[in-house]
């Protein structure tokens, strides 16, 4: 699906995942590019990160060869990280920015400091964000994409499909629509169809108070509740725009969202 994702990692542990995943959603000729941005300029500390660099580059390569894919890792040093990769996404012209998110350590705020809301706000690429439980899961079951709209974006449904095609054994997808209760949307049967490449989507809806859909701070735990409802393996958050035209996909919203939710999460801004 993608020619080229970019991949900014902070430490070894993200490494082998994230490329794991990424290649879920690599055409078949396409290529990663890892990223380590050192958060610093000044030359001792330089010099003592670039060394221990190579506990990022060597799994890099190591995890290319297995998946058979090529990985090319790169280490850059600079003070704006999130400006850094931009730069790099810009200047490789790649199509997605695929990143988990970090956390202090105590582990009650998933941002450190302004680097995703940088690569949220200023991308021209796709932006494609795990939770950690996405990145540990070896396969998922059920992938479920709620939607604050009648259907989900195609752009959305296509990434969905290809997860689907490409992970272990048939993975169903279901689409939830958390339709305001009273609309025309409402009304619509559940349904079900497969796509062209043997996907097998069931459209579903949910109808929600317009009350509370209007309220932004709540909507992290309306698409929780309604998750909670089906069985799933992989929860797909997409949407570009909320009913009143604001992004959905923000900081604050992600910041709640994989905070409160007990299973994976994909955000996708796209």
């Amino acid at each position: 699906m993608y020619r080229q994702i970019l991949v900014p990692v902070r430490d070894a542990g993200e490494v082998e995942p994230l490329i794991r995943f990424a290649a879920l959603l690599l055409e078949a000729d396409g290529d990663i590019r890892l990223l380590h941005v050192i958060p610093t300029t000044t030359l001792p500390l330089v010099a003592r990160e670039w060394r221990s660099s190579v506990n990022l580059v060597v799994p890099a390569h190591e995890a290319g060869a297995a998946l058979d894919v090529r990985v090319d890792p790169e280490v850059r040093a600079a003070t704006d990280v999130p400006g850094e990769i931009l730069e790099s996404a810009e200047s490789h012209d790649v199509d997605a920015i695929l990143l988990t998110l970090g956390g202090d350590r105590r582990g009650r705020n998933p941002f450190v400091g302004h680097t995703a809301s940088g690569i949220l706000h200023h991308a021209h690429a796709d932006v494609i964000v795990l939770n950690r439980l996405a990145l540990v899961a070896d396969r998922f079951p059920r992938i479920l994409v709620p939607t604050l709209r009648p259907a989900p974006p195609p752009k959305v449904l296509q990434v969905v499909e290809e997860l689907s095609v490409r992970s272990p054994g048939d993975v169903p997808v279901v689409t939830l629509s958390l339709a305001a209760r009273g609309s025309k949307d409402e009304a619509t049967e559940e349904h079900e169809e497969t796509t062209a490449r043997g996907v097998a989507i069931t459209h579903k809806r949910m109808p929600i108070s317009a009350a509370l859909l209007g309220r932004r701070l709540r909507l992290p735990e309306l698409i929780l509740q309604a998750a909670s409802r089906e069985r799933f393996g992989l929860v797909v958050v997409g949407e570009e725009r909320d009913e009143g035209g604001n992004p959905l996909i923000t900081r604050r919203f992600l910041e709640e969202l994989f905070r409160a939710a007990p299973c994976p999460v994909m955000a996708l801004r796209l």
